[in-house]
């Protein structure tokens, strides 16, 4: 069987399973009043021990999926710039055209609608070209959760309820809805929608203490059985209209109280690396999730040293071995998240692939000349990196040819 046919049947199995899990610590009403957290306590667990980077030979084979392109379009691959849903920025489309970026997405917010989305779309879809590319096509991408994460609203989008919202509905009604959103974004021209989150908040008394979960209504429940079977199903849903789904943020902001977007020094210093909360992110990977996103907090009982998203232990040892993902794994934004801002772009981008990442996320297309600059003359001067790149772009490149075949 094929690798694309196997993937379609664990999601459909696992997803499909999902719909049959019992409704446990469904979401309830947020108290007024704020009152101190109320977790379970975990045990520490060791950090899982950091891989030893790979170090092919230098006339090692780039992967089928890069093969014809070059160097400079392989990079363009695991980049992710962004641009309005309103109109198609000149900084996008020179990044696409002059940087090679090949996946973009639309951020902020529109009411638009859906015609005007898709005009958009092509826009940047015109750009495809063999000199910008390699004639590989975008990856576009938003991000449609609900109420107040929504980018796409107007003439043909609906306007979603928060996740706690939908977190109240039978995981069947989620899922049918969540098909008819998906169709929504299929017909604005997007493959990718940022979401589901599958973070878990770890009570109503606490969730307006974190900021960028709870306090935003984002978490579908109050317990990883919850998130999972609600999260799931939005997933379900969306792989059901033709939209991929990406669930994030591992491995999990439901326990900070800063916003990684809008504060630095964001720790979490209660997740381990068997931490019952990761469940909800190992549910969706063993019903076939294809993208991952990780959060820029740092863990300190799993990597005390690096945000997430720049750790090895964590993307590579955790996420990877130990639980075995093998899709794309992407970065939250790494443009304009105060997190990220004690390095410069050109060091978050190569840390984010070195530490095994697939997919840079940057919103701010003014960052692509540099970050892409960076990468690229990282991989002219070391095979191995070079070979971790081009591992990154066949995985996404993949995901593309798998999308546009189901």
């Amino acid at each position: 069987m094929s690798a694309t046919l196997v993937t379609r049947r664990r999601l459909a199995l696992g997803l499909a399973a999902v719909l049959i899990l019992p409704a446990c610590g469904e979401s309830a009403p947020r108290p007024a009043a704020e009152a101190s957290a109320t977790t379970t306590t975990t045990p520490a667990t060791s950090a899982p021990s950091e891989p030893s980077p790979s170090t092919p030979s230098p006339s090692a084979p780039s992967p089928p999926a890069v093969t014809g392109l070059t160097l400079p379009q392989v990079v363009g691959q695991v980049f992710m710039t962004g641009t309005s849903p309103s109109d198609a920025e000149s900084a996008t489309l020179d990044s696409i055209r002059d940087h090679h970026v090949g996946n973009v997405m639309l951020r902020g917010r529109s009411d638009d609608g859906v015609a005007t989305t898709a005009r958009v779309v092509r826009t940047l879809r015109d750009e495809v070209g063999s000199d910008s590319t390699g004639s590989v096509p975008l990856l576009v991408a938003t991000d449609q959760e609900g109420d107040q994460v929504q980018v796409l609203r107007g003439q043909g989008f609906t306007d979603l309820p928060s996740a706690v919202s939908q977190g109240g509905w039978s995981a069947a009604t989620l899922r049918s809805r969540a098909t008819t959103w998906g169709r929504e974004l299929r017909a604005a021209g997007v493959d990718l929608n940022l979401a589901p989150v599958l973070d878990t908040v770890p009570s109503a008394a606490f969730a307006p203490k974190n900021a960028p979960i709870g306090a935003f209504d984002r978490q579908y429940g109050f317990t990883p059985q919850a998130v999972s079977s609600k999260g799931l199903a939005f997933l379900g849903g969306m792989e059901d209209a033709g939209v991929i789904g990406t669930v994030k943020h591992f491995p999990g902001l439901g326990r900070v109280t800063a916003n990684t977007d809008t504060s630095d020094d964001v720790h979490d210093s209660q997740t381990t690396a068997t931490d019952p909360y990761l469940r909800p992110f190992e549910d969706a990977i063993a019903a076939g999730a294809r993208v991952v996103m990780m959060a820029t907090a740092t863990f300190d009982r799993i990597d005390p040293h690096e945000p997430a998203a720049f750790s090895r232990p964590i993307v590579t040892g955790l996420l990877r071995e130990r639980m075995g993902f093998d899709g794309v794994v992407m970065s939250d934004d790494l443009s304009a998240a105060q997190q990220v801002k004690d390095r410069t772009p050109a060091e978050r981008a190569v840390d984010f692939l070195r530490a095994g990442g697939d997919l840079v996320l940057a919103i701010d297309p003014a960052q692509m000349p540099e970050m892409t600059a960076a990468v690229f003359a990282r991989a002219s001067q070391d095979p191995a990196f070079q070979a971790r790149v081009e591992e990154a772009a066949a995985r996404v490149v993949a995901l593309k040819r798998d999308h546009a075949a189901r």
